[in-house]
């Protein structure tokens, strides 16, 4: 009985809606999710965006990376429209937020990042994480040095550091630990945990969790959760009225996602791509 209240105390926690994403901290719009690919869609509407053509637009564009960049200098997430915006301005040597100057060596950004990891900014950590993980930056690869930071920042708040420890156990093989931290990650508001989740409970037989997990990541304007509940509703899993309700919560966070300056970013995104 109590096992049983626990785990329904523990699921409404994990499938209530998440906290909202975090805005650029110079547009202060949401931050564009790693994949979005509603930039050249019409204003949405379930009657002028067929469920099978929600997000053709642009798939080139569904790659990791895209939405934002990371300032080793003060540790902001900066959106890619303001980045394209202050390189438009002739500050392309400049850091968008604080202006400090970034004809820096490679080098010389790990240190920036040492130094704020050493001040407890729990996203240096996450940096300085990856460096570790990945032996980036003229770094030496050290997992344990990088599980050390990432849980040292989940430690100090940051709630989606979760998803980064979550990956690393779930390489490792350690799947309970793994879906530990997808949870929290999840609940902390990071979709690509849900989408993990889903694939988690799909490959468990749970169709239902998953679609669940989908759904909600999908509202906040995540593609590949909106692509998997696409697959869910021609498979018959998904009702005609739940997809098309998703669908408008898709379109309206991706709208809230857009503006002239990241659109403008999008195009030019797409104008390298072809010219490679």
């Amino acid at each position: 009985m109590y096992k049983q209240r626990a785990a329904e105390l523990h699921d409404e926690a994990l499938f209530k809606d998440p906290p909202t994403n975090e805005d650029c901290p110079i547009c202060f719009l949401p931050m564009p999710k790693e994949i979005i690919l509603c930039a050249s869609l019409p204003p949405a509407t379930i009657s002028s965006v067929p469920i099978y053509d929600f997000a053709c637009a642009n798939k080139e564009l569904a790659k990791k990376g895209y939405g934002d960049v990371v300032y080793s200098c003060c540790g902001k997430s900066i959106c890619k429209g303001c980045v394209n915006s202050c390189r438009e301005s002739g500050n392309d040597d400049k850091c968008p937020f604080c202006n400090s100057d970034r004809c820096i060596t490679s080098d010389e950004a790990v240190e920036e990042i040492r130094s704020r990891a050493a001040a407890n900014d729990p996203t240096s950590m996450i940096l300085l994480g990856h460096h570790y993980f990945h032996g980036k930056g003229g770094v030496q690869r050290d997992q344990a040095k990088a599980i050390k930071l990432y849980a040292k920042a989940v430690d100090l708040g940051h709630g989606k550091a979760h998803f980064h420890l979550a990956d690393v156990y779930h390489k490792g093989g350690e799947s309970k630990k793994a879906r530990f931290h997808y949870e929290a990650a999840a609940m902390a508001g990071h979709d690509n945990a849900r989408i993990n989740l889903g694939i988690l409970e799909v490959k468990s037989g749970n169709i239902e969790r998953a679609i669940k997990h989908w759904t909600i990541a999908a509202s906040f304007g995540h593609y590949n959760a909106m692509f998997q509940l696409k697959t869910c509703f021609e498979e018959g899993f998904v009702s005609r009225e739940s997809i098309n309700s998703t669908l408008t919560a898709y379109n309206n966070s991706c709208a809230e996602m857009r503006s002239k300056a990241r659109d403008s970013a999008i195009r030019i995104h797409i104008d390298n791509i072809g010219a490679r």
